[in-house]
């Protein structure tokens, strides 16, 4: 079953290219991959279209295809309210002022069974803000916290990005909000000083600042769950060295200037606990393309990969590790599920006909709904018997 506790794996040693024959490629090891969502309190029940999400993630593979003389060095002028007057390089205290003011903390509740955290970048004077999809993919609701301090605002999913992990949030009743200031991700070059700010650990309060370095450009990582779930490629990321820390997701990516170049999406072995710190090797979604997403949610433009409106869910926490198919785990109450009449212990076996034989499968059936769809599901139950339900899909977040 779906938990949030699971202990980091033990770090990966890289190898070291110095040590291979000139020309000879360096394969890239296998990494466990974490999301940065941070739980707060352990879910019982995720309420997604598969079990909402989990906060760890395997990594299984990646390419490093741009070197550091491949990028451009030309850093390109502020834009957003939070700019800098000067092009300069920043201290880290003035980097956090110019920042931390246009960040939000990101409560998500899932399914009142649990809470998660992570952050997002405000995007517009009346409330956008950038995040990440895993942050609030699952939720019932979702609050935020502007710059860490002060009142707390309700927020709702404007849409959504499953393909390249973007979300659009709307703050409820705000005007005059600071905004990111933002360079092309184009002028990062490998080797350059970076700063990754955000909620870390979930706990709130001041956004949390860590120093870094850029250490390659456009890489694939290829990413499911812990139980063979929700497969994605995410291509041409920035990988970075920081103390990145689960509830980083959704943060911004900083250059010396304080001008954000990358949202931070995952990270490989090495997460810090409550006590211990390490630097880890972390990926940002370039702004540019985040941004790009972004425009096209506002503009309710819906395509293939990008969605608008809020989640819609289908109410149970699956296993998919449990024999073949997708072994349904629990159930909540009055979702959808439930009133279509599954329960713990079934196999979800196919989705308006699409036969269903994994966690991947299932998710990109769901994938394409939206909060009111009616989508004809088919199971097993524990007697072996075969049964097919039309049901209702229910609101991801309010």
């Amino acid at each position: 079953m779906g938990s949030f506790d699971e202990l980091p794996p033990p770090e990966v040693q890289l190898r070291d290219p110095s040590q291979e024959p000139d020309g000879a490629p360096v394969p890239r090891p296998q990494h466990r991959w974490f999301r940065l969502a941070a739980a707060l309190v352990v879910a019982a029940l995720a309420v997604g279209g598969i079990g909402g999400y989990t906060v760890t993630r395997n990594l299984e593979s990646g390419t490093s295809t741009v070197s550091a003389s491949s990028a451009s060095v030309v850093t390109t002028p502020p834009t957003g309210s939070g700019a800098t007057s000067a092009m300069k390089q920043l201290t880290l205290s003035e980097i956090e002022a110019a920042v931390d003011p246009a960040l939000v903390d990101i409560t998500a509740t899932l399914g009142g069974s649990g809470t998660a955290a992570g952050t997002g970048m405000v995007i517009s004077s009346t409330g956008e803000v950038l995040t990440n999809n895993h942050v609030i993919t699952g939720a019932t609701s979702i609050m935020v916290q502007i710059g860490g301090t002060g009142a707390k605002y309700a927020a709702q999913v404007v849409g959504y990005d499953t393909t390249d992990d973007v979300a659009v949030l709307q703050i409820a009743h705000v005007s005059g909000l600071a905004t990111i200031a933002t360079a092309s991700a184009s002028t990062v070059s490998a080797n350059d000083a970076v700063v990754a700010i955000g909620n870390a650990l979930g706990k709130a309060g001041t956004p949390t600042a860590a120093n870094g370095v850029v250490a390659a450009l456009a890489q694939t990582i290829t990413a499911s769950d812990q139980y063979g779930a929700s497969a994605e490629t995410l291509n041409g990321l920035i990988e970075f060295t920081a103390d990145v820390q689960p509830g980083d997701s959704g943060g911004s990516l900083v250059n010396a200037y304080g001008q954000v170049v990358g949202m931070t999406t995952a990270a490989s072995s090495g997460i810090r606990s409550m006590s211990t710190s390490s630097t880890t090797t972390a990926y940002a979604i370039p702004i540019d393309r985040a941004l790009a997403i972004a425009r096209q949610i506002g503009a309710g433009s819906e395509s293939a990969t990008v969605h608008i409106g809020e989640h819609g869910l289908l109410g149970i926490q699956v296993d998919a590790t449990i024999g073949a198919g997708v072994a349904v785990v629990a159930v909540q109450s009055g979702s959808a599920a439930a009133r279509a009449g599954i329960g713990a212990g079934d196999i979800i076996t196919a989705v308006n006909g699409t036969n269903i034989d994994s966690g991947t499968a299932l998710s990109t059936a769901l994938a394409s709904t939206h909060v009111g769809d009616k989508i004809a599901v088919s199971w097993q139950d524990g007697n072996g018997a075969a049964h097919t339900a039309s049901t209702t899909l229910t609101t991801g977040a309010a």
